[in-house]
Order: C-alpha cells, then structure tokens, then sequence
C-alpha cells in the first residue's frame, strides 16, 4: 500500500488530532504499532512537527472519520494524491513540551467526567482510544507516574471545549434515558409534586 510523504510526521499528527487506533495509524504510515504507541506516549518522535495529511490532499476527513467509526478499517491514501513539503501543525497540534502532560489529562477526564465518550476524550486531549483504554484499565505501561492533571491548565484544551464536551455528554445521556424510559431526576420530582397536590375535584373530608 501507497505510504504518505513523511510517514512519521504523518502519524505524529493523526495521534495528535485523531481516534484511530495505533494499528490503523500504524498501517497507513508503514511503521510499526509500537512506534505508533510510543508517539501517543511522548517517548517516540519528539521533535516532530505533525504533518496534517488532510492538507496535502493524501487523506480526507470523510476517510478518517469513516476509519474512527471502524476499528477494522484500513485508511486509503487519497487517489492522485500528490507528494508535498509543505509542514503544518494542524488545528489541534499538541506542542512537543505538552504531549507528555496527556496521560495525566486522560486521568483526570475519566475520574472527574466519565460521561464522556472516548471520543470525546480524543479530540479534547488529541490522543487515541487505545491509550484512554490503556489508563481506564490501568495498564498503561507508565501507570505508575500518572497524576490526574485537569486539561484546561495543561493547555491541552481550552475550558469552553471542555464545558461543551460536557453539555454533549449530558445531552446524550438524557436522550438515552428517554429511549430506555427511565425517568430523570427532574421528572420523578415533577411526578412527586403532582401526586402531593390535592386534585381540584376531590371529595372533602368529613369530619
């Protein structure tokens, strides 16, 4: 398969700004899963400015949000994809000084707001689902040195994302206790209110 211009600079960007998994960052850039592994750790690739492959033109969105929703695909080097020089950040660039903080930050998300979907956690701290698994399970091969650190004052997102990334999670949590029928907290305290108000046609009392 066709491996895009600056294989590392490639991956450094789609750990950085993607939910791919190691395995799928891995096969579209020719390297191996535990380099792939090692980026998202910080102990691999340091000093590399992420190359946005959406940019160029080698990688579209629709492709990679199509791989994020399927663990088992394979990302397609865009076809006429042409080679390109150009270097970028990226929107959601982490800084090399940074990406060490992010374990720490994943950390902090899944305590303090496990609502959350992974997903979510992806895009606020630009890591990937297998490292958020790795840390929710405590595997992670630095387990050890994590302090759950909030994101906001890491730099690693701003608070406003952070609130909205909440409020989505709320919301969708709503929706799935309507489906599901399950009453909210607000809805059982209406409930309550009714039955304790007497009803206007009631029979009175007799004494």
């Amino acid at each position: 398969m066709n491996q895009p211009l600056m294989p590392m600079a490639t991956a450094v960007w789609l750990v950085d700004n993607t939910a791919l998994t190691f395995k799928q960052i891995a096969k579209f850039c020719g390297l191996h899963e535990l380099e792939v592994q090692g980026i998202a750790d910080g102990t691999v690739g340091q000093n590399i400015v992420g190359l946005d492959p959406t940019l160029n033109g080698q990688l579209s969105w629709e492709e990679i949000h199509r791989c994020e929703a399927d663990p088992k695909a394979e990302l397609t080097l865009s076809a006429g994809a042409k080679p390109t020089r150009t270097r970028t950040k990226g929107p959601r660039y982490t800084p090399l000084s940074k990406r060490q903080d992010k374990p720490d930050a994943i950390a902090w998300l899944l305590r303090h707001h496990p609502e959350l979907s992974d997903a979510q956690v992806s895009r606020l701290v630009g890591t990937t689902k297998p490292t958020i698994q790795a840390i929710r399970d405590k595997i992670h091969r630095n387990m050890q040195n994590i302090q759950p650190r909030d994101p906001v004052q890491l730099g690693l997102c701003r608070q406003a994302e952070l609130d909205e990334a909440v409020q989505k999670a709320a919301e969708r949590a709503a929706r799935q206790a309507r489906r599901e029928g399950v009453a909210t907290p607000a809805a059982e305290d209406a409930s309550t209110n009714d039955e304790a108000t007497p009803r206007a046609d009631a029979e009175p009392t007799v004494g």
